[in-house]
């Protein structure tokens, strides 16, 4: 059976990595060059050095784009990850229709982003009408929207990864940790935490990787508004390239930088959670 594992193996393997570099590794390798030229299409592309990249650190909309992205990645890894945890704990009681509640949790998850944005865009300006402002003519207003709306809507795929690492820990360990006298506080910070470490991993870097990326709700929920001061860096690299004429090398930089900043931070994040994963 090993042998014609081996024997087969490429034939496996070839389609997987042919879709891969059609539809990865060429794009990257073609926008990596672009973002060092000045361009309309492909075709006319013209190499001008490090201008685009110039240009977009001169750019203080981007610059703000990025200190506002970086602050709601931070913010939203806290209230996901603190409130999927708690429920989680909450549903792997011994409770009655736990089931019942994990799927209503989950189901925010299967919307899409833009309708999400829209409909949230309903609610809240219809809450904010009353005091007689409105999302856009807030930045922070979208702010707090944005970081709701996401939570709302993440929170119970975040759960379920948490069920499932509470669910692997052993009986036995929490048993005589009781049994030694710990709390049930003492329980949760000194057991059931370090041993979820792997799930605390895994939704950490989802986490602060989709609050990074975030573009779907960010263009539903207030298109950036106002003048642009709720804009993240997803729908500022997207309203560079298709929104401004001659810019289109510079919004090809900008995706370089971000993702150069993307996986930056979530090597890091990695690096951080499995280095607790090890000490423990």
């Amino acid at each position: 059976m090993e042998k014609a594992i081996k024997r087969y193996f490429p034939i496996f393997v070839l389609p997987t990595l042919a879709a891969f570099t059609i539809g990865f590794i060429v794009p990257f390798i073609m926008g990596l060059w672009l973002s060092f030229c000045k361009f309309t299409t492909v075709s006319d592309a013209r190499f001008i050095g490090f201008g685009n990249y110039v240009k977009a650190f001169q750019d203080t909309i981007f610059l703000h784009s990025f200190w506002y992205t970086a602050l709601f990645a931070v913010i939203s890894l806290v209230v996901i990850n603190g409130v999927a945890f708690a429920i989680a704990l909450a549903l792997t009681q011994k409770l009655r229709g736990t089931n019942i509640f994990r799927t209503v949790f989950f189901m925010p998850n299967l919307i899409g982003g833009i309708v999400l944005g829209y409909i949230w865009q309903l609610i809240f300006n219809g809450i904010l009408a009353k005091y007689g402002t409105a999302l856009a003519l807030n930045e922070w207003w979208g702010f707090a929207g944005l970081v709701i709306l996401v939570s709302w809507q993440q929170i119970g795929y975040m759960m379920i990864i948490y069920i499932a690492g509470l669910q692997s820990i052993p009986g036995d360990v929490m048993e005589a940790a009781a049994i030694d006298g710990a709390t049930s506080w003492q329980r949760l910070w000194k057991v059931t935490i370090p041993m979820m470490m792997p799930s605390i991993t895994i939704c950490s870097f989802l986490s602060i990787t989709n609050g990074f990326k975030l573009f779907d709700q960010n263009l539903s929920l207030t298109a950036g508004e106002p003048s642009k001061l709720s804009e993240m860096m997803a729908l500022n690299i997207f309203n560079t390239f298709y929104g401004r004429t001659g810019w289109e090398g510079v919004g090809q930089a900008k995706a370089v930088i971000f993702f150069l900043i993307v996986v930056g931070i979530g090597f890091i994040q990695l690096r951080i959670t499995r280095s607790k994963e090890v000490q423990q």
